[in-house]
């Protein structure tokens, strides 16, 4: 693709290293910044770098937070008996957008993976054993909701392990099965599978 200006050419191929954004995509987004009011452009850099340069980590749960403690652990509301391990943040989104779960949360920061070199010490699974032995900890269930992948399953194991001998504390994971509207005939065979065994009893 041959671009007229040299500072076109850089914006586009800034943009296209986004995740989904092609080279068309890319330059249809910088031309339209570029016939955009320039407190518009200047406003959404403004925005991008702040993001980057201010955000932080939640010190308790390591979700993105804009202070030492994010909003979801400083609400004294939701229920501090129960915490959900995810491997990461756009899991916690997505969680809360089903407006289902009204406990805490524990961000692990990615799962167990030999092949890419990632260990358990990698992630904040010694974080989340001290939350939950701390002294005067009111955390009584820890639900596992990690992808079913081979590195989720691993993962998931390895803090069931970890956790199963503290006493009074429940190890949960999310229940895994048919998606709504699914079809039988379409589902793999670990799905299916997965959904006979953890079948549920429906109320008579």
């Amino acid at each position: 693709m041959e671009f007229p200006s040299k500072l076109i050419e850089n914006a586009v191929g800034e943009l296209s290293k986004l995740p989904g954004v092609g080279k068309k995509t890319a330059l249809r987004l910088a031309l339209h910044l570029l016939k955009a009011e320039a407190d518009t452009t200047a406003t959404l850099a403004e925005a991008l770098a702040k993001m980057r340069f201010e955000i932080r980590y939640c010190d308790t749960c390591h979700n993105i937070s804009d202070t030492p403690e994010c909003s979801i652990c400083a609400n004294q509301l939701r229920d501090q008996s129960t915490v959900c391990v995810v491997s990461d943040i756009r899991d916690v989104i997505a969680i809360e957008n089903t407006a289902q779960y009204q406990g805490m949360y524990h961000v692990l920061g990615g799962v167990i993976s030999p092949i890419e070199g990632i260990g358990p010490s990698d992630l904040t699974i010694d974080s989340l054993v001290e939350r939950v032995t701390r002294e005067g900890s009111e955390i009584r269930e820890v639900i596992l909701a990690i992808s079913p992948t081979m590195e989720g399953d691993t993962t998931a194991f390895y803090l069931s392990r970890k956790l199963r001998d503290l006493p009074e504390l429940n190890v949960s994971t999310i229940a895994r099965g048919i998606p709504m509207g699914g079809e039988l005939e379409y589902a793999d065979e670990i799905t299916l599978g997965r959904s006979i065994v953890e079948r549920q009893r429906q109320a008579r």
